[in-house]
């Protein structure tokens, strides 16, 4: 039997297929090669190449190889993107999302894990933000989601599919071993964008508001390690085959930094300064969003172990060295 995961070429899903990888299983990747890279996926997996969206190809790898577990992380993902060009989002996300539901269901799939986001909760009114609160996405990047959720729910109560829907804060870092790392070009994600900055891949970088109501006036996240998320996947995928209740957990360390700490700390690791420039609010941006994430360690046993900003910065520093190395 094997495992599909679909975006199993991009930033968080190869190092999924990494992990699973060194666990002994057998994987199999499905990804369109949008954003991914053939060069991020181990040997050892089977790398098909396709949109999660094509419900005959689908079909077809569940039936071939024996798929009993779905890690379903393909989904584009860009907030400013999502409001600017909604429908995209809700073909990608959404649409897409249903096919694979359906397409497990008819194939038998036992377990379907669902790449969630912390934008389902929108501008919440308490922080840390728990499982419970209550659901106002801001963008259809969040909406596209939340819909995704939503359906996956109702497959199980319908069809007995057994899930986990994980929903991330800001992922950022890289495998420890620079096997895989954030490779997008033109990547929009903080820590990236500031890394390469300090490495002159970037004249300036942008602070995108500087008038919210936090302590210096940036927008405050939770930054999480990808390989510590990587690592709730598997405690997820080990729960649902030990017979584990569906859940819905969040996947931050519970602590927030702002956009300037975020940009001092890669200053202070790279041991260079560099060009910082003020911008107006982007649409879509909530003020604050940390997670309350005692759930995912109680269910799943999950133990994080970068739990650091300068040691995720570190690694992304390392990966964005090496990309430019070639």
């Amino acid at each position: 039997m094997s495992v599909l995961v679909t975006g199993g070429a991009g930033y968080i899903g190869s190092h999924m297929v990494h992990a699973l990888v060194d666990a002994g299983e057998r994987v199999v990747v499905l990804d369109n090669l949008s954003t991914g890279f053939r060069a991020a996926v181990p040997a050892a997996a089977t790398l098909v190449t396709g949109d999660t969206g094509d419900a005959a190809l689908v079909s077809r790898l569940i039936a071939e190889h024996g798929i009993q577990s779905i890690i379903h992380f393909a989904a584009s993902i860009v907030v400013p993107e999502s409001v600017a060009d909604p429908l995209k989002y809700y073909r990608n996300n959404t649409a897409n999302t249903r096919s694979m539901i359906q397409c497990a269901v008819e194939g038998g799939v036992k377990h379907f894990i669902f790449s969630s986001t912390a934008a389902v909760y929108g501008n919440p009114a308490q922080t840390p933000v728990a499982e419970d609160a209550t659901l106002a996405p801001m963008s259809p990047y969040g909406s596209s989601k939340l819909m995704s959720e939503i359906m996956l729910r109702d497959a199980t109560l319908a069809h007995g599919l057994g899930h986990v829907i994980l929903r991330y804060f800001n992922v950022a870092g890289a495998d420890p071993a620079m096997r895989t790392g954030q490779s997008t070009k033109n990547a929009t994600h903080l820590i990236k964008v500031a890394v390469e900055t300090a490495l002159g891949l970037r004249e300036k970088i942008d602070v995108f508001g500087t008038d919210y109501p936090t302590s210096d006036g940036t927008c405050v996240r939770d930054y999480i390690h990808v390989s510590d998320l990587v690592a709730a996947h598997a405690d997820a995928l080990r729960h649902l085959r030990a017979g584990g209740a569906p859940e819905t957990l969040n996947c931050g360390y519970g602590r927030g930094f702002s956009v300037l700490d975020v940009i001092e700390t890669v200053k202070e690791v790279a041991g260079v300064d560099f060009r910082v420039d003020r911008a107006p609010r982007r649409p879509g941006d909530p003020a604050v969003i940390v997670a309350a994430s005692d759930r995912a360690r109680k269910v799943l046993g999950w133990q994080p172990r970068f739990d650091d900003l300068k040691t995720i910065v570190r690694h992304a520093l390392d990966w964005q060295k090496k990309l430019g190395a070639g």
